[in-house]
């Protein structure tokens, strides 16, 4: 039997709240990883992230932060508290906490193997919600921006980070992997040469395409190490 995948209404969240949600063949408990999308929502490519991780055995939702909202005014929001406010309370990230409860609540997931992957917007969210919620127990942030105030990163679960090197986001990579370090906290944070923003989800040739592969196996090795889908 193949995975397969539904569309899902998420509660207590912002108003019309929704996801994608992948599963598994099989039955059983699964770990699960909740998928946040960059700027432009949850499209094919955020979709896609969200098979991959069913074909390897995971549970995974990746959530429309912008359902039934504006997104240009949903992004000034959300861009607003990233960089000039508090990045660790704000509507986005009680939307993410209120998706992970639903999750973690389906019979089928294993709620003590629970992780989150982002890509940009969703890099950056990821790394604010993981400082603010012990649910999780590992991250992926693609492309993310750190987290103000940026000592809230003391708290964070283990982390496999991937940044370009022609990008703004490569000093928040070593500033993190730096303070990750001397925090003793697991991670594995790697910038890549000759490399652009998006290049996960938008790879712009063979250069990209073989940083996208390595990343990914990046993840799923440290993902196995950290809840339990071991290659």
């Amino acid at each position: 039997m193949d995975m397969r995948t539904e569309t899902v209404a998420i509660p207590n969240g912002t108003p019309n709240l929704s996801g994608y949600l992948a599963i598994p063949a099989g039955l059983g408990k699964f770990p699960a990883v909740v998928v946040i999308h960059e700027a432009f929502g949850l499209n094919e490519s955020i979709t896609q992230v969200a098979d991959r991780f069913a074909n390897e055995g995971y549970i995974a939702l990746a959530v429309d932060l912008f359902a039934g909202r504006n997104r240009a005014i949903c992004m000034a929001r959300f861009l607003g508290t990233m960089f000039f406010g508090d990045s660790l309370n704000h509507e986005g990230i009680r939307d993410l906490k209120a998706a992970l409860s639903w999750l973690e609540q389906r019979p089928n997931v294993d709620a003590s193997k629970l992780g989150a992957i982002g890509f940009c917007l969703g890099g950056g969210f990821a790394i604010a919600w993981a400082c603010t919620d012990k649910r999780l127990n590992v991250i992926a942030p693609f492309y993310g921006v750190n987290p103000r105030p940026f000592e809230a990163v003391k708290r964070l679960c283990p982390v496999v980070g991937s940044y370009p090197a022609q990008d703004f986001t490569k000093g928040h990579g070593e500033k993190l992997e730096a303070e990750l370090s001397s925090d003793n906290i697991p991670h594995d944070i790697k910038i890549y040469p000759n490399t652009h923003h998006s290049f996960f989800t938008r790879t712009r040739d063979v250069a990209e395409t073989e940083t996208a592969q390595d990343s990914w196996a990046r993840i799923m090795s440290f993902f196995g190490q950290h809840i339990g889908m071991t290659r």
